[in-house]
């Protein structure tokens, strides 16, 4: 019997997640001390989840700057409480103009193996591309791709479902 996977959705869109302070307070909580933004409460909902898919735009060669500050402050809490994340499926979505996402994909992925999670891929790198709101809907290759890598994570889900 397949056990069932946790899952939820949060957008970061509209967010206001504040830089880590570095204050290493985190350590055998898994909590960050600061409360002034939606961090913690989209940190608890992943830390309970059994599959992370991180998505952002790349508007200057990299992650987004929420997403990157998002990165960062999980990336301390988890180095401070090690084991957090351990044996989760990550996956990363990245969508530009023209440039850049490679990187913000490669940042998200960075995350993941930095604290062992499993990296679920596709069959290209899961990268769209478009200039406005919606655009990337018309990436033929990235809506395969995108696709792809939906049946992938669903075939490793399964294995480790058992």
């Amino acid at each position: 019997m397949l056990k069932a996977l946790k899952h939820s959705i949060f957008k970061l869109l509209g967010q206001i997640i504040q830089p880590c302070k570095a204050y290493w307070a985190c350590g055998g909580k898994g909590n960050c001390i600061h409360k002034q933004d939606k961090f913690q409460e989209i940190f608890n909902t992943i830390k309970q989840a059994d599959i992370i898919i991180l998505a952002s735009p790349s508007y200057s060669a990299n992650v987004s700057a929420n997403m990157q500050a998002f990165i960062e402050r999980a990336a301390v809490v988890c180095d401070m409480n090690p084991g957090l994340l351990d044996y989760k499926l990550g996956a990363s979505i990245s969508v530009a103009r023209r440039a850049g996402a490679l990187q913000a994909y490669d940042t998200m992925n960075h995350f993941f193996l930095n604290h062992n999670m499993i990296v679920v891929g596709s069959s290209y790198w899961n990268i769209g591309y478009g200039q406005l709101s919606g655009d990337v809907s018309n990436d033929s290759e990235a809506l395969t791709t995108m696709k792809n890598l939906a049946n992938n994570i669903a075939f490793v889900a399964s294995k480790m479902t058992k």
